[in-house]
């Protein structure tokens, strides 16, 4: 019986037919909607319908536009794709269907990581369900390009600046990236964990601690991030993600730092994530692990065919087979406890191993630049400053310290 938390008994009286859903999500790059094809398919298998509501836009800022003025209109979509903060201010709003009798009476709590489940839960209750873990934190790079030069994987991130050094000089550009502000922000969050650590990335990020902020790390984490424009494409203005990794594939460009998804472009475009493209963490953060965990949460309905097709489609999203296909082709890991990794590539694999060290050893850490670490308003006043920072080769790494943590301060 397919269980609702409307009543049981609305559900039995409902006439047998195809459930249809509006999903809204901005997983539009090549990798990304191969993964979605995965939902719509084992959806449509079921008989059903799926009304995609696709936004453009890395990030996801175009996509909770759009959503806030559906929602303000009192006319939202069905489900969401909804992660971290913004999957609570939604909860918080009183738009999201509490999942909690669903996820205990089909015993979903025993398949889901401590980590998800407390992220995913807002005073006790379940908001949303997850459809993939995702590391923020790798160093992605051309072997090809490495072997012709006889250069070695940097691991840290002096190394990565020598190496850098070394391919500029060769014509080659280092680093794939665009100047779009999370895209800045990933970066950055990775040179903060490799040269601050796990205590200076928490103080800072988590407890938005004013001393750690504008302190002598914080100036030292700002000096190696600005040291790192100077290897940015010639064309880095307007260069989306998966054209950096495009670049990163074609040899254009030798090294990108980018979370997981990179492997499901990669994917796309026919090259072996862990062979032709080599994948590691990025420097300095061996051991630790970032994530950015995918969920997808239901808005409140009155209509019991509605409240049925969110039932039908939280209960998919936890099929050990949806959670597999999907994260392999989107480059995620699955976001359930002991899933079968036998046919995910190597470079997922090492993630799920590294995932499952990190959290025994309390090294799991939220992405500050995927939303997961810091509310909306205050990531987006820290991409702002990052940004500025980053673009301006006139910028002083103390007073941009100074500004961060105003950034900070004001948005709590």
């Amino acid at each position: 019986m397919k269980w609702l938390s409307f009543s049981v008994i609305a559900l039995l009286s409902l006439p047998v037919c195809a459930s249809q859903v509006e999903v809204l999500h901005w997983w539009t790059s090549g990798g990304e909607a191969r993964a979605v094809e995965v939902l719509k398919s084992e959806w449509a298998e079921q008989g059903n319908q799926w009304n995609d509501f696709a936004v453009q836009g890395g990030g996801g800022k175009s996509a909770m536009t759009v959503l806030k003025s559906r929602a303000l209109a009192a006319n939202p979509p069905e489900a969401a794709h909804l992660k971290g903060f913004e999957l609570h201010e939604w909860g918080s709003l009183g738009f999201l269907r509490d999942l909690t009798p669903m996820a205990e009476h089909l015993g979903w709590y025993p398949q889901l990581p401590p980590m998800v489940r407390d992220t995913l839960s807002q005073n006790g209750a379940l908001m949303a369900v997850p459809t993939g873990i995702h590391r923020v934190n790798w160093l992605w790079l051309n072997r090809k390009v490495f072997e012709r030069q006889g250069l070695k994987p940097p691991t840290d991130w002096a190394q990565f600046v020598a190496v850098a050094d070394k391919l500029k000089e060769q014509g080659i550009t280092p680093l794939a990236i665009g100047n779009e502000p999370w895209q800045i922000a990933v970066l950055f969050e990775t040179v903060a964990l490799g040269e601050g650590g796990k205590t200076f990335y928490r103080k800072a990020f988590l407890e938005q601690d004013s001393a750690t902020l504008t302190g002598p790390d914080m100036v030292r984490v700002l000096t190696r991030f600005q040291q790192l424009r100077a290897y940015v494409p010639e064309k880095y203005a307007g260069l989306k993600w998966h054209q950096a990794t495009n670049l990163l594939e074609s040899g254009g460009a030798a090294m990108q730092v980018m979370g997981d998804w990179v492997k499901g472009e990669l994917s796309a475009g026919n090259y072996r994530p862990g062979e032709d493209i080599e994948c590691l963490p990025s420097p300095g953060s061996q051991g630790l692990f970032s994530y950015n965990l995918d969920s997808i949460a239901m808005f409140k309905q009155r209509d019991p065919a509605q409240l049925q097709a969110q039932g039908e489609l939280a209960q998919l999203l936890m099929t050990p087979r949806f959670q597999q296909e999907f994260n392999r082709v989107k480059g995620s890991i699955p976001a359930l406890t002991k899933p079968d990794m036998s046919k995910f590539d190597r470079c997922a694999i090492r993630s799920y191993q590294d995932f499952l060290l990190a959290e025994r050893e309390g090294n799991l850490l939220p992405s500050m630049a995927e939303g997961m670490a810091t509310p909306t308003n205050m990531r987006q006043g820290i991409m702002d400053v990052l940004s500025n920072f980053f673009n301006d080769p006139r910028a002083n790494p103390q007073q941009t310290a100074l500004h961060l943590e105003r950034a900070m301060r004001s948005t709590r």
